[in-house]
């Protein structure tokens, strides 16, 4: 886990206040940390529970079960590798082992050491038509074979966002 230590912020202090008096407000509560860190930072999770007289445990288990939370600061560059059936049988995995290879990422890792990109494969991104595809940060790049990896690796070094 991450041991970054995120300020306790007015920001948060706002959220606890919205959202406190409401019955079940764990998730939103979750949710409006995770807009604002960018992630559900451990110390702020610790706070929470303490606040919102939850168990930790039960906000680990949140955080953990729903795929939309983060329990590490985000990269600048997050590349989502959809492994859904009709990507994964078009090629998808040697899309993602080239990703890796090309980034220098370990197999047991996810980040770059600088934490400028993140690799991560994902079930599904919808766009089977594509196949095989990934998504950089929000931008959708399909019909790839693992060659096509190192055009959009130097697009987005280059400062295009895609």
């Amino acid at each position: 886990m991450e041991s970054t230590k995120e300020e306790i912020t007015d920001k948060l202090k706002e959220i606890l206040e919205t959202w406190k008096p409401v019955e079940g407000n764990l998730l939103m509560v979750l949710h409006d940390v995770q807009e604002h860190y960018g992630y559900v930072p451990w110390n702020i999770s610790k706070f929470l529970a303490s606040e919102l007289s939850v168990p930790l445990a039960r906000i680990y288990e949140v955080i953990t079960f729903y795929n939309y939370f983060n329990l590490e600061p985000p990269a600048d560059y997050k590349i989502s590798v959809c492994t859904g059936t009709a990507c994964h049988l078009k090629g998808a995995p040697s899309i993602y082992q080239k990703l890796k290879s090309q980034l220098k990422i370990a197999p047991s890792k996810q980040y770059t050491d600088d934490r400028k990109f993140k690799v991560e494969e994902v079930r599904c991104v919808g766009c089977c038509g594509l196949a095989p595809a990934i998504v950089v940060n929000e931008h959708v790049h399909g019909r790839l074979k693992p060659e096509n990896t190192q055009e959009i690796l130097e697009k987005i070094l280059k400062g295009n966002k895609e």
